[in-house]
């Protein structure tokens, strides 16, 4: 790769490496896999970066992501993992609230990333694609290489899931 291509790699794909790796790391549930998975996703992309033409690079590489997941794995199974997201990764204190609100606030918190874990990997995938990435219904449709209306019917099952999930989390109840 000459060093203008290799610019406009840069410029084209590197500013979407987190959302590279949340992705990934819904989908694999462990932070080496998620790693592994978009270290590959990267390799993938310089290869066939002669072929991309332009349009959405953030699009591209997570179609490229969401594939490295998949066929890391066994095909048409991710491997699921026993270690629990951290979400101290995550976390950001509001110094304004109290020690209870705190308390109350990742409690919340907990309760959602275990529903989000609970989740069909194809249902947390539609939930991390829109929710947390912000991809439109199209992206979405070119990521996952689906209709636009199985995207937006896996994504309505998916908040619909979540939402009866959410209230069993936080009573302590079964998911």
């Amino acid at each position: 790769m000459d060093p203008t291509e290799l610019e406009r790699f840069e410029r084209t794909f590197l500013p979407h490496m987190r959302a590279a790796y949340n992705l990934a790391r819904w989908l694999t549930r462990s932070d080496q896999d998620a790693e592994d998975a978009v270290q590959e996703a990267y390799l993938r992309a310089v290869r066939f970066f002669g072929g991309f033409r332009g349009g959405d690079g953030r699009a591209w590489l997570l179609t490229i992501v969401r594939n490295a997941c998949y066929t890391g794995r066994q095909p048409g199974r991710l491997q699921e993992s026993t270690i629990p997201f951290d979400e101290e990764i995550h976390d950001v204190e509001d110094e304004a609230l109290g020690p209870e609100d705190l308390l109350l606030q990742k409690a919340s918190r907990r309760a959602l990333v275990q529903a989000l874990e609970d989740l069909p990997v194809e249902f947390r995938e539609a939930l991390v694609l829109r929710e947390l990435e912000g991809l439109s219904y199209k992206e979405m449709a070119e990521v996952t290489q689906l209709p636009i209306g199985t995207v937006m019917s896996r994504l309505a099952r998916a908040r619909k899931r979540l939402r009866r999930c959410l209230p069993e989390q936080m009573e302590g109840g079964p998911a």
